[in-house]
């Protein structure tokens, strides 16, 4: 192992020789998760920002969500994934393995023991040490493509397993040629017309023996199977320390594509070239945003999550011989010109990952936008779920707030009007599945809610998440001058969310068609009325309207009340609608924040709604609280589902000092920065500058603020503020700043507010 642990080395050298953000990230942040219990949920994924493919090694079995869990000791190979979240699970995978002595190709039986402590995974690298064949392993990404280096001992039974999975794959050896080629159909959620994912691996050694097996069988003679299970295995002769490569790329369109995709990403490159380039990608992304001071931990956290949050939706386009893009489509099975983007759940990264990628990676988010209008042309809706079609989970139609904050956060050159279209049709019509349209919503326009006993499962949460929805329809409709006459209806809509609240209870509660609130209610219940949440969670979730809220529950102090009662109330719960003792009711219970439960979505931008009731240093001091209390740089860092960046999100959101509470609203609620010093590089060649000299645990709290050099007592700052280059200093303090932010003019955006909103209707009761 000498020649391994001295390119070990070398590649250590490289990353200590100055700190760059790609140096603080560790990708095994989450790592140490199970279903019964997530610290995040999340595996070592080594790729490149958006790329179409990212790779892991895999401790898990085959089909197993949980593909990379710490806790693990053996790895059965480097897999090749493209899975959102173990409880989407995953798509075109196939891995790749090395072992020595007896030809082993099963995943138990090619199984290796491993350390961390002779593991090094990094976005643009992965090594690890398999102690069970003396064999040391080495991956470096592309966007479609990567290479493998393994480093073997000398032996007469050297081999290389190739798993193509099951469900139906192919593969075939090419001995002429040190190639492998192959295909896997495996897919967790469909259907997926004509799916296959081929892949080509290139080695740089000729093979000494070729075989193909099926299932747990060896295919005697034959170079090619094609079967429900199907594999290779191909063997050499290797000298002590001998070194052998592959390259790999694989396509969704053929096979030809995937050889395409080899030469395009790599060509000539040998395995440094390839690291070199992956960490420079890396580096520019992650250097958009500089954050100064602080702990290491605190730098090591933010840039792990920033790694997070620029994974997903991944690319599921490819360039052709002339460059441009085309993809497979997931929902005709069509190979089509056009970009498309798969693996991400609205519902959870609407809120603070999309509102990120729209400050600063829009040029990413607009080709999102492209592969949108693509996704209704090809599918007849826009999906909520993509993995990599329509995922018949989660709830709401949070793909209007998607598209409308683009557009109205100023991104251009796409087919907006394809768009506007369809988020018209999914705002009005259910869909085929759930997940996509809106459930319910024949008696949602005449009701202006969905009823608890109309059948449709998490009624309350889907009425709220709906009328913010509409908001966000009504403002992208004003932007592109669509008549009143056309849009008006969704703005009466937006202010559904009021025919849920429950007087008695100050808060939403689940409504009968007849107009009488459910009964019995315990607002500790989850499930049932809500999503993954409780009423103390979902009532929150009126993200456009908050002036509207408080109004409801009696004014500002007894707002301020009822947020307060999330911290002090204990962890009770009533977990009967789903049988069991879910695992987001159990990181709410463990947190040691009583009904606060920030490891899922819907309660996360609560912090930040003290902002709207004159009250921002609570914001400011909860904020510090949950990214101190709740977040870390280590395996059990997180505090729930990661959910492809929007935990991360929060965090890195959070710690600049800013939020977007509504994102289709050009503001963003004002916390307190973690760091002394940040700095935004943006896409137009501007810079945000934040500056909190003395900023630390003891002193989080905002004396003052200048945006610009004017003192401003707000509590939030525009869009349109930070684009154009801002310069936020903020004066720390010990001591809250009980005369600041304190009038009904420095809360946030709200839509009863607003002078330019239509009049609401007299409420009839």
């Amino acid at each position: 192992m000498k020649h391994f642990l001295m390119a070990a080395a070398f590649g250590l050298a490289l990353a200590g020789a100055k700190a760059a953000p790609l140096d603080f990230v560790n990708p095994l942040m989450g790592t140490a998760s199970k279903p019964e219990l997530s610290n995040g949920n999340t595996y070592p994924a080594v790729g490149l920002p958006w790329g179409m493919n990212y790779w892991t090694a895999q401790t898990g079995k085959m089909g197993n969500g949980w593909t990379y869990t710490y806790d693990a000791d053996r790895i059965r190979g480097f897999k090749q994934t493209h899975q959102p979240s173990p409880w989407m699970n995953d798509y075109g995978q196939f891995a790749i393995m090395p072992v020595t002595g007896n030809k082993r190709f099963t995943q138990d039986d090619r199984a290796s023991w491993f350390s961390h402590k002779a593991e090094v995974a990094r976005p643009d690298y992965y090594r690890v040490y398999l102690a069970d064949s003396d064999v040391g392993a080495e991956l470096t990404p592309t966007e479609r493509a990567a290479q493998f280096r393994f480093t073997f001992p000398k032996t007469e039974q050297a081999w290389v397993v190739v798993d193509a999975f099951d469900k139906g794959s192919y593969v075939k050896v090419i001995p002429a040629e040190r190639k492998i080629v192959g295909y896997s159909t495996r897919y967790a959620r469909g259907p997926l017309p004509n799916f296959r994912n081929w892949f080509v691996i290139q080695f740089d050694k000729a093979f000494r023996t070729s075989e193909v097996w099926d299932g747990d069988k060896i295919i005697a003679g034959a170079l090619e199977a094609q079967v429900q299970h199907a594999g290779a295995i191909v063997g050499f002769s290797t000298g002590a320390g001998e070194r052998v490569g592959m390259r790999v790329a694989s396509s969704f369109i053929s096979l030809e594509q995937a050889e395409r995709n080899l030469a395009q990403e790599i060509g000539n490159d040998d395995f440094d070239a390839t690291r070199a380039k992956a960490g420079k990608r890396w580096n520019a992304v992650l250097g958009r945003v500089e954050v100064k001071g602080g702990s290491v931990d605190q730098q090591r956290t933010f840039y792990s999550s920033l790694y997070r949050m620029v994974q997903f939706p991944n690319k599921l386009y490819e360039l052709d011989a002339a460059g441009q893009p085309i993809h497979w489509s997931p929902y005709n099975g069509q190979v089509l010109p056009g970009r498309m983007f798969a693996g991400t759940g609205f519902w959870d990264t609407f809120r603070a990952l999309y509102p990120f990628l729209n400050l600063m990676y829009p040029s990413i988010n607009r080709e999102m936008q492209e592969g949108l209008v693509n996704d209704f042309k090809e599918g007849g809706w826009l999906p909520e779920w993509s993995s990599p079609g329509y995922a018949n989970v989660m709830i709401g139609n949070n793909s209007a707030s998607v598209v409308a904050e683009a557009w109205l956060k100023g991104l251009r050159g796409y087919d907006i009007e394809t768009l506007w279209q369809a988020l018209v049709h999914g705002a009005n019509n259910a869909g085929p599945i759930q997940a996509v349209g809106r459930a319910g919503i024949e008696d949602y326009k005449r009701l202006g809610y969905v009823p608890i006993d109309a059948g449709i499962k998490e009624s309350a949460a889907r009425t709220l998440e709906y009328a913010y929805d509409d908001f966000a329809i009504y403002q992208l409709g004003k932007a592109l001058g669509k008549p009143q006459s056309e849009i008006a209806v969704y703005a009466e809509r937006a202010r559904n969310y009021r025919k849920l609240f429950d007087p008695e209870s100050g808060l939403m509660r689940g409504k009968n068609r007849d107009g009488s609130f459910q009964t019995p209610f315990n607002p500790f219940k989850w499930g049932d009325a809500f999503t993954e949440g409780n009423s103390w969670h979902y009532t929150w979730s009126v993200f456009h309207d908050v002036a509207g809220l408080v109004e409801l529950m009696g004014g500002r102090q007894s707002f301020v009340d009822k947020l307060d009662a999330v911290w002090t109330l204990p962890p009770v719960f009533d977990e009967s609608y789903y049988g069991e003792v879910i695992h987001e009711i159990r990181e709410m219970q463990i947190a040691g924040m009583g009904q606060y439960a920030h490891g899922n979505q819907p309660i996360q931008h609560m912090i930040y709604l003290y902002d709207y009731a004159g009250a921002p240093w609570k914001t400011q001091y909860w904020a510090r609280e949950v990214m101190n209390r709740l977040y870390r740089p280590t395996p059990d860092g997180y505090c729930g589902d990661e959910d492809n960046g929007q935990t991360s999100a929060w965090y890195v959101f959070s710690s600049l000092g800013f939020y977007p509470v509504t994102p289709s609203s050009p503001q963003y609620a004002l916390g307190a920065p973690l760091f002394p010093e940040a700095v935004l590089h943006l896409e137009n060649g501007r810079s945000v500058r934040i500056r909190a000299p003395g900023n630390s645990d003891a002193r989080r709290y905002v004396a003052a603020l200048r945006i610009d050099g004017k003192a401003v007592t707000r509590n939030w700052i525009g869009h349109d503020e930070l684009l154009r280059g801002a310069r936020l200093d903020f004066r720390m303090s010990a001591q809250p700043n009980l005369r600041r932010g304190i009038r009904e003019q420095d809360a946030p955006y709200s839509f009863s507010t607003d002078p330019t909103a239509p009049p609401a209707p007299v409420e009839r009761h």
